[in-house]
C-alpha cells in the first residue's frame, strides 16, 4: 500500500503525455516565434483543454499533493526539453497546478 502510495509513474506518463499533446497543438517553433504569433483565444483553448484532462485525471486517480506537485514539474521539464521559453512554461504550468488545486463545482 505504502508503495502504491508513492507510486509516480502514472503520472509522469500523463505529463508527458500532456505536454506532448499541447506541442501537437501549438509547437514550440510557432511559441517561440514572434512571427508567427497565434491568437490568444486560441492559445487558451488548447490550454484549458489539457488542463481540463488533467483536472479529469486528477479525479479519477485522486492525486494527493505529493503526486499533483509531480504533475506540475513533470509538465514543466517536459515543455523545458521540447524547446520552450521560461515565460510559456511557467504560464502553462502554473494553470495546470490552478486547474488540478481546485475543488470541483458542487453539482446542481
Amino acid at each position: 500500500m505504502i508503495l502504491k502510495f508513492f507510486s509516480t509513474r502514472k503520472v509522469t506518463e500523463f505529463a508527458k503525455s500532456l505536454a506532448q499533446d499541447v506541442a501537437k497543438r501549438y509547437p514550440p517553433a510557432i511559441a517561440n516565434n514572434p512571427a508567427q504569433m497565434v491568437s490568444q483565444k486560441r492559445l487558451s483553448g488548447i490550454l484549458e483543454e489539457a488542463f481540463t484532462r488533467a483536472a479529469e485525471f486528477n479525479r479519477e486517480n485522486k492525486l494527493g499533493w505529493y503526486k499533483k506537485a509531480k504533475l506540475g514539474n513533470e509538465f514543466k521539464w517536459e515543455l523545458k526539453e521540447m524547446g520552450y521559453d521560461e515565460k510559456f512554461i511557467d504560464v502553462a504550468t502554473e494553470g495546470l497546478i490552478v486547474y488540478v488545486t481546485r475543488r470541483p463545482s458542487p453539482k446542481t
